[in-house]
């Protein structure tokens, strides 16, 4: 029965153009497959039997609204990413406003992206970048790709010349 789940896998991955990865995590005599379609932020699936699928969580990440009024790039030496690590980008865009900035978070897999504006001053804005980890369901693996993410932040007060400092943290849900 196992070379059958095998074969089926590996068929549906020559159609589909798909990814898989088999996991250890099945009962004693069985293999679950996690399938996940390259190019696309669909979450993973489990062929548990030949044809059968179940979606896991979390649900695929969406994108920020565009900016109103078109998006203007801060300046590079306005934006603090010193305390990010390397994987993260060190840009921010405001609306026509000013209030809104839109920063680029991390998401894939088991992992959802969010921001926060953590603290508001007259000189700065701290903008913390948060990557939130859902445990799959028994017997599913998440992938390991991550993608930039755009995510929109609302100030109090317009950015104008205020230097943003970008932070992270990992959550767990």
């Amino acid at each position: 029965m196992r070379n059958v789940k095998v074969a089926v896998a590996f068929t549906l991955l020559a159609l589909a153009g798909c990814t898989s990865t088999t996991t250890g995590n099945a009962p004693l005599g069985e293999s679950s497959t996690t399938v996940t379609t390259t190019g696309s932020s669909a979450a993973p699936t489990t062929l548990s039997s030949p044809g059968e699928t179940q979606p896991t969580a979390p649900p695929p990440q969406t994108s920020a609204a565009p900016l109103q009024g078109g998006p203007t790039e801060v300046s590079a030496n306005q934006v603090d990413g010193s305390t990010l690590p390397d994987h993260y980008k060190r840009q921010a865009w405001t609306s026509a406003d000013g209030r809104t900035v839109q920063v680029v978070g991390l998401a894939g897999g088991c992992k959802s992206a969010s921001a926060e504006v953590t603290a508001e001053s007259a000189d700065q804005v701290s903008i913390t970048l948060v990557t939130t980890y859902y445990a799959p369901p028994t017997g599913v693996m998440c992938t390991q790709e991550l993608r930039d993410v755009p995510l929109n932040v609302t100030l109090d007060a317009p950015l104008g010349s205020r230097r943003i400092v970008l932070e992270a943290r990992d959550d767990s849900a």
